[in-house]
């Protein structure tokens, strides 16, 4: 631990005193996906009803642009900031410099590779088990049969592309008869999805030699759908399609038979970590370092235009 970290670690327990938080800082990685949307939207409302000012900053995909906002909020005096970083990396001095302004920073889905002194906590799904859970769903479903994989990874350096490509590969690596033939970023959006999914279905023989697509999230996976229609194939039928999220579209596509799984991963991340806020500022209570959320696999079994209703007002 560097000696701005154990120092920060000291500011943040001396703030625990009878408080509350009434201003927040979000810096929100932008609106790649509509799950980003969603989580967006959840995180606004989570704010008004706890009576909290949610000061919001859309950094376009841009990490230069999410450490002009943390330091902006510092600046303003800010009771706590909420951050989704872009990348894992790179985090160090703008977190320190939040600390010895005694600011609590609180990560929202996904991690950073900065010492954990330096937040107060992270709220997150487990993206390791999201990889593996979407990767089993594939064991099970091909049997023994062979089954060439086409990836669509998340954003080069985030923590979702590291750990749902490290899931996926833990789930499958006892499984001769799948190979991951070819991966390649789609930067979580629906067009860089369809993007590279039809250059994968180039290479492939047209998508003739793909048995299935793991799309790091389901936006990705919408575009490939999209690409693979328009080659003539049957999303669903001919390349079986599993990613992750849960967003509406995906069990729109569910319904129709153009997907086949998907790993829920919640947008209220703003909920548990208003909760743990709360707690801290009121107290001093310290919350777990990193509080989980669940991930649960939805299949055509499930109910997806049911699913669909349920989720299509949440900001997707």
């Amino acid at each position: 631990m560097t000696a701005k970290a154990l120092m920060a670690g000291v500011a943040f327990a001396a703030l625990g005193t009878a408080a509350s938080a009434q201003t927040v800082g979000f810096s929100q990685i932008g609106s790649e996906s509509g799950w980003r949307a969603a989580e967006t939207t959840v995180t606004q409302q989570e704010a008004e009803a706890r009576g909290i000012d949610l000061r919001f900053s859309d950094a376009q995909q841009r990490q230069e642009n999410q450490i002009a906002a943390i330091r902006s909020f510092v600046a303003q005096g800010v009771d706590a900031i909420f951050v989704a970083p872009v990348v894992a990396t790179g985090w160090d001095s703008v977190l320190e410099e939040a600390a010895e302004a005694e600011i609590p920073v609180i990560l929202l889905d996904r991690m950073v590779d900065s010492d954990p002194s330096l937040y107060l906590t992270a709220v997150g799904s487990d993206l390791v088990h999201e990889g593996e859970v979407a990767g089993q769903w594939l064991v099970d479903e091909v049997g023994g049969e062979e089954c060439r994989v086409v990836e669509l990874q998340g954003t080069t350096g985030s923590s979702p592309a590291i750990d749902r490509a490290t899931g996926f590969r833990n789930a499958i690596e006892g499984a001769d008869n799948i190979e991951i033939v070819r991966s390649q970023t789609g930067d979580f959006t629906r067009s860089g999805g369809k993007e590279v999914m039809e250059s994968f279905l180039q290479a492939e023989g047209g998508g003739a030699d793909i048995c299935a697509l793991y799309a790091h999230n389901d936006d990705m996976a919408l575009g490939a759908i999209q690409a693979i229609n328009e080659a003539g194939l049957n999303p669903g039928e001919d390349i079986l399609i599993v990613s992750i999220d849960a967003v509406p579209d995906i069990f729109l596509a569910m319904s129709e038979g153009d997907a086949n799984a998907t790993v829920e991963l919640t947008p209220n991340m703003a909920g548990p970590a208003f909760d743990a806020l709360e707690a801290y500022m009121a107290d001093g209570t310290m919350p777990e370092k990193f509080i989980q959320t669940d991930s649960q696999l939805y299949t055509p079994e499930d109910d997806p235009m049911g699913e669909y209703e349920r989720r299509k007002d949440l900001g997707y």
